[in-house]
Formats: C-alpha cells, structure tokens, sequence
C-alpha cells in the first residue's frame, strides 16, 4: 500500500484542527492519523466507502418460500396454535 505523505496527520493535529483533516480528505480521498507515529486510524470520504450491503435477491425470500416456511411451522407448533385458539 503506497501512502501520501501528505496525507499522514498526527492525531493531536487532527484534535485540534479537523477542518484542516477534512479538506485534505477532500483534496487526497483519505489521510493516515497517527498515534504515537504509528498509523492508528483512517478517515475517509463517505463516498468511498464500499457499499453498504442493501437489500438484495440474496436478503429477500420469495411468496412460494415465505409460504412454505409457514405451513411447516403451522404444521410444526398445531398443537399449540389449537391451544390458544380455545
């Protein structure tokens, strides 16, 4: 991974100045805070975060499913459905 030395900020700058942080986030797409001289945390803009998992074909089940799932649990728990139908 190759970074900008531009982009390395110190984490007391980054407390006392983060509007200064965040335009070069703006100007360099992300910058390196460190702690201690160490690469502690990275700030990011939001847009290049990787896309949050959405609802997809994988997150959603079909009628049919849905449908089936149902009848077996019907079938499953009848005895306690009939008990407190009374």
């Amino acid at each position: 991974m190759v970074v900008d030395t531009r982009s390395l900020v110190s984490l007391t700058e980054a407390n006392q100045n983060f509007s200064r942080v965040a335009r070069l986030v703006d100007e360099l797409g992300s910058v390196v805070i460190l702690r201690n001289n160490v690469p502690r945390y990275v700030l990011i803009d939001y847009d290049q975060l990787p896309e949050q998992r959405s609802h997809s074909d994988e997150d959603t089940a079909d009628d049919e499913t849905v449908l089936s799932v149902g009848r077996r649990l019907l079938e499953q728990y009848r005895p306690a459905f009939e008990e407190l139908a009374k």
